[in-house]
């Protein structure tokens, strides 16, 4: 009998390809420029907050008045969040489909803005069909890595933290939901993952 009775996947840059260049290469046309702008401007920092839940009518107004001379580019982000994301990792759908189609439960914790996913959902609407619950850390206030987040999904997912592998591409995220007692796994590739999924759960 395998140990595993569910997956719980991060979602970004494990589902699906994430990341802020994608939308602001379509906008700023020198790279030097691009790279500062990502670097200095729209930091993974000030887009935590939306993680945690502050509103982007918030955040935005802050990083206007820091940086007016970007502050068409800045107002960009929340209207066109959906472009930073390009395109789902190379393999993962298939995984998910033959995880699912095994009969394996299937559900996430995302670090993502509430205000942004149901969009995001929508679009990859048939990826995340497969998925039985998503605890968002905007809608929840809570982020990973903090404990509460997991024992939270946990909870709501119905599950011991023993039956459940937990996949992120964050070592931070990985070593919280191993000290909550996951199986916890870092993402590299779909079929790395794959290989370390068939000596955990049950997907012939």
């Amino acid at each position: 009998m395998k140990p595993v009775t569910a997956v719980v996947f991060d979602i970004g840059r494990v589902l699906v390809d994430w990341n802020p260049r994608f939308l602001y290469e379509r906008l700023i046309g020198d790279d030097r420029a691009l790279d500062a702008f990502v670097r200095d401007v729209v930091t993974e920092e000030w887009h935590f907050q939306h993680d945690a839940g502050r509103p982007f009518a918030e955040t935005s107004a802050e990083l206007i008045a820091a940086h007016p001379q970007h502050a068409d580019l800045i107002a960009a982000w929340g209207p066109r969040f959906n472009e930073t994301n390009r395109a789902l990792i190379p393999g993962m759908e298939a995984l998910v489909a033959e995880l699912d189609e095994a009969g394996v439960p299937l559900f996430a914790i995302t670090n993502f803005s509430g205000e942004f996913f149901p969009a995001f959902r929508a679009k990859y609407a048939s990826l995340f069909a497969r998925f039985r619950d998503i605890v968002v850390s905007g809608d929840e206030k809570l982020v990973k890595p903090d404990p509460a987040i997991y024992r939270l999904a946990l909870e709501r997912f119905g599950l011991r933290a023993e039956e459940a592998v937990f996949v992120d591409d964050n070592a931070a995220n990985v070593a919280a939901a191993a000290d909550l007692g996951m199986i916890a796994l870092r993402f590299n590739d779909a079929e790395t993952l794959r290989t370390e999924l068939l000596a955990l759960v049950q997907l012939a």
